[in-house]
């Protein structure tokens, strides 16, 4: 299978109706994979009064598209995943008093300290599920109103998230975690819309997707500037300050999205080739034809002919052909490429694959997070040393920003030239490493789990993304995907319970819960890859069968 070429898309319309049809609807299903778009052509919402119609990367000027690409890469970088640099915050707010008059009354199960940092934690957990969870409604918005409305609706929730982080104390509610809570949802409405724009330049999606990716993680860097400038400044810049200050990036997006920024997603390459590939009209060849039908089937024509044009100068005929090569190679070596395509959403859900991979998600999704949020009370009781925690958090701090981005091409690398099992067991291997180290009372065991952790952790989202596109398919794919993601979300709550195992239960502790985690994200995990390696050895033996069959009825018939 391969990918028509864009040159010849010309000679389509010259086929008979029956072939036509056959090519158009086996075409626009490969055409798909050259384009970010995870969802299928037929998943594609009408051009309707409630949804807006997408436009081609042809009809936009290149100069502005260059334009919209660099200003949401700036943007992201100051707004996309801002609250998961809780981890540099949190001694500021600290410092600062927070929650302290809540927890400074007497006769509390726990003393003032921990209740500070159970309340902060919660701030974190909250912020954490809401990021996952708003996934699912941002994707609807997004469909039926536009990037732009997403983007100004994530200036609002940054707007407001800003305002309640600095009036905190000013208001009658928990300030600090509504507040971290709007930043959080500010965040996905104004990444998620982004990335259509890799389809602003089809030949160079890859590379704006990982610019887009490589923003968001090290957006996590802003509170760690932050922190730095209020440590210098010994504490005179507080958080009201700066969170003040953050308003100009709430209101930058809203100015750049009305005068810059698209009000339509662009379109697929493969929603482009579809338009060419549909016939023109549907009436019955001896139906006369009168003069301003003819006039519309003529307009059709040259709007097919100006997409060939358009398509021809932002993707070029052998990028096509070469993209769809890699893609079948990358498929062919998966090894689980289509095994639950044709099955629906609710039977996909049901089954071993969505089951196995969403538990699997759940525990290292509440693992990576609970790490973020503890990683130094953690290792001040493992040290038993409050410098070198501190030592560690900085670190730590800055080590997850610049991981995210280093592990971009690597990440890609793996994904496109190893099994689907090889991934799930590097994925497995991995998350038992960090367990392990993290209960290693060493310095060097501490530091070689950060590094490992801050490389692990866009690995794996990017896996499990991968790992429901390859089994599941394009067609389901926002739902099963969406589906993992939000129930992972909502089972980030548990990190509450974790927090008070940790403080109350275990009195400071932290390896019985680092234990409890490791051994059941080793147990699933296992269990997820003897799973996939079995089926896989299942799938590649029918395929073997069919292929012998198919040769010695070969052999017969030639003979």
């Amino acid at each position: 299978m391969s990918l028509p070429r864009v040159a010849s898309l010309e000679s389509f319309a010259i086929l008979p109706t029956d072939q036509r049809s056959r090519r158009s609807s086996d075409a626009s299903a490969r055409a798909r994979k050259l384009t970010f778009n995870p969802l299928p052509q037929e998943w594609d919402p009408p051009a309707t009064l409630d949804t807006l119609q997408a436009i081609g990367a042809f009809e936009v000027p290149r100069w502005k598209r260059l334009l919209q690409v660099a200003a949401t890469v700036v943007y992201c970088l100051f707004a996309a995943g801002i609250v998961f640099g809780y981890a540099a915050i949190k001694p500021v707010l600290k410092e600062e008093g927070a929650y302290r008059d809540v927890c400074s009354e007497p006769g509390g199960i726990v003393s003032e300290d921990t209740c500070v940092e159970i309340h902060l934690n919660l701030m974190f957990t909250v912020a954490a599920v809401a990021t996952n969870v708003a996934a699912l409604p941002i994707g609807a918005i997004l469909d039926h109103f536009g990037p732009r409305v997403c983007g100004l609706l994530g200036s609002a929730f940054l707007t407001v998230g800003a305002l309640l982080m600095a009036f905190e104390k000013s208001v009658p509610f928990d300030g600090l975690l509504f507040g971290y809570l709007f930043l959080a949802l500010g965040g996905p409405f104004t990444y998620i819309s982004s990335f259509q724009l890799s389809n602003a330049f089809p030949k160079n999606s890859g590379f704006i997707l990982a610019l887009l990716t490589g923003a968001f993680d090290a957006s996590s860097a802003l509170f760690l500037v932050y922190r730095i400038i209020y440590q210098k400044t010994g504490g005179s810049f507080g958080h009201k300050k700066f969170f003040l200050g953050y308003l100009i990036v709430p209101v930058v997006i809203v100015i750049l999205q009305l005068t810059l920024m698209p009000a339509q997603s662009y379109k697929t390459v493969g929603e482009m080739v579809e338009e060419i590939e549909e016939p023109i009209g549907d009436q019955d060849p001896y139906d006369q034809v009168d003069e301003e039908t003819a006039l519309l089937q003529e307009e059709e024509r040259q709007h097919r002919a100006d997409v060939i044009e358009g398509l021809q100068s932002v993707l070029g005929s052998a990028k096509a052909d070469k993209q769809a090569k890699k893609e079948e190679r990358k498929n062919e070596i998966s090894g689980v490429w289509g095994v639950m395509h044709p099955y629906t959403a609710w039977e996909q859900i049901k089954s071993p694959w969505f089951i196995l991979i969403c538990l699997f998600t759940v525990i290292q999704m509440t693992r990576i997070n609970y790490f973020v949020a503890t990683i130094r009370v953690q290792y001040e009781a493992i040290f038993g040393s409050i410098e070198k925690a501190v030592e560690l958090n900085n670190f730590f701090d800055l080590a997850l920003p610049i991981g995210g981005i280093l592990s971009i091409p690597f990440i890609g690398t793996i994904l496109d030239r190893t099994s689907t099992v090889t991934v799930l067991i590097c994925l497995v291997t991995t998350a038992a490493t960090i367990g392990i180290l993290g209960i290693i009372p060493q310095t060097w065991a501490a530091y070689a789990n950060v590094c490992l952790f801050v490389l692990y952790r866009p690995f794996y989202y990017t896996a499990v993304s991968d790992y429901s596109a390859k089994v599941f398919g394009f067609r389901t794919f926002g739902t099963v995907y969406g589906t993992i993601i939000c129930l992972s979300g909502v089972f980030n709550f548990s990190q509450s319970g974790l927090d008070f195992l940790f403080h109350k239960t275990f009195k400071g502790d932290p390896v019985p819960v680092n234990v409890l985690l490791l051994s059941m994200g080793i147990a699933i995990g296992i269990a997820l890859v003897v799973f996939v390696w079995v089926k896989v050895r299942v799938i590649r033996r029918k395929m073997l069968e069919e292929e012998a069959v198919g040769a010695f009825a070969e052999v017969r018939w030639n003979h």
